[in-house]
């Protein structure tokens, strides 16, 4: 699926679609998002059947996806939806099971941007929906044009960023400054997404397989319990490596995936001489946990210049951070283009940030990558 970033475009409203088979949850959500400058919800439907019926019509930019309906479930609808409105960006709110989150999986490799999980209303009271309400329209505020996109953005501003909701998105034809690749052959590769990330993350470790038998992955993604450790399995199966979401306190060796747990940052320390993986329920980091930062950070640490990172499509800035600390050290960072991205929030602010060695289309992310892990090396 290629890049969905919506145009900038003052004065024009971001659509949006609501599809789920609940009115209640359909009058909640448009209630709320109708509070959102700029949004503007076009249309409703109750099953897959009747939004593919209407979406050519409004032809809306975010798509918000419910997977249990009648009539027409959210993954059957799910393609015919992106062929009607093929700009749109498809975000998938379900609620949280282990069936869910392999459809849910199911769905972003056909074209989903992303998942949230939906709370029984009911049952998990006014907790669980305003903890939704929230991540809710940060999401959607993430998907609508910039109309203000950062101009400067150096290593010593970076951690201003931290803390902050969503961080404006940069254009492609903004400045940077890029930094030479290490010459030390990689002994670890760190990589961070978000939005759009299951599907990028897919394409660059099945283009790797079987050139990852000498150097240990460590991996984060967005993304809640569940899905994580279904995501790790079949990351890791992909790349044709050992490993899957990370245990606490297991050792790092060569040739094994790392997935951070969702609800768990993952870092890597040495004790006694041996690396280890630790995980703790430490506070979000840029609203994230896991988050990328402390995961680069402490790679940094271990690993110095023989770090290999890229940070994939995702909304935000978390990873600019952690990229600069592998940067200080000696490090190689990639990040995804625009182009190529869902969301140009988290390669882009790395982009800006000064430390990237090179912005790479997903298609050919693994090609660089591989080459630095052969060859230690750009040609």
């Amino acid at each position: 699926m290629g890049a969905q970033n919506l145009a900038i475009n003052i004065g024009k409203k971001t659509s949006v679609m609501l599809v789920d088979d609940s009115a209640v949850v359909r009058g909640m959500v448009r209630k709320w998002l109708e509070t959102i400058d700029n949004i503007e919800v076009v249309d409703s439907a109750d099953n897959g059947k009747v939004a593919i019926n209407k979406v050519a019509k409004e032809k809306p930019d975010i798509i918000i996806l419910d997977i249990e309906m009648p009539v027409m479930d959210g993954i059957t609808a799910l393609p015919e939806l992106l062929r009607k409105a093929p700009k749109a960006i498809v975000l998938i709110a379900s609620t949280l099971s282990l069936k869910n989150a392999e459809i849910s999986l199911r769905a972003m490799s056909l074209g989903a941007s992303d998942y949230i999980p939906k709370p029984s209303f009911a049952r998990d009271g006014n907790e669980a929906r305003e903890a939704f309400k929230s991540e809710l329209i940060r999401k959607i505020i993430g998907l609508m044009p910039k109309t203000s996109p950062v101009k400067s953005y150096s290593s010593s501003n970076v951690s201003t960023t931290k803390n902050a909701a969503w961080s404006p998105m940069p254009k492609a034809n903004d400045s940077f400054n890029f930094r030479k690749a290490s010459l030390i052959n990689p002994r670890a590769l760190a990589i961070g997404s978000s939005t759009g990330g299951p599907a990028a993350l897919s394409k660059v470790f099945e283009q790797l397989k079987g050139k990852l038998s000498d150097i240990p992955v460590f991996v984060v993604q967005h993304m809640p319990p569940t899905f994580t450790t279904l995501l790790g399995e079949r990351l890791a199966k992909t790349a044709g490596i050992e490993g899957g979401e990370a245990k606490a306190d297991e050792p790092v060796v060569a040739g094994r995936l790392y997935l951070a747990p969702g609800g768990f940052h993952m870092r890597v320390a040495e004790i006694n001489g041996t690396k280890i993986i630790k995980l703790d329920k430490g506070p979000p980091i840029n609203h994230c946990r896991p988050a990328v930062d402390p995961m680069f950070e402490s790679i940094a640490e271990q690993y110095g210049n023989a770090t290999l990172a890229a940070v994939l499509t995702g909304m935000g800035s978390d990873g600019a951070n952690g990229a600069v600390a592998i940067a200080h050290t000696g490090g190689t960072i990639f990040a995804q283009d625009e182009a190529s991205s869902v969301v140009w929030g988290m390669p882009g602010a790395t982009a800006l940030a000064g430390v990237c060695t090179k912005l790479v289309d997903i298609e050919k992310m693994a090609d660089e990558l591989a080459r630095m892990i052969n060859k230690g090396m750009l040609r």
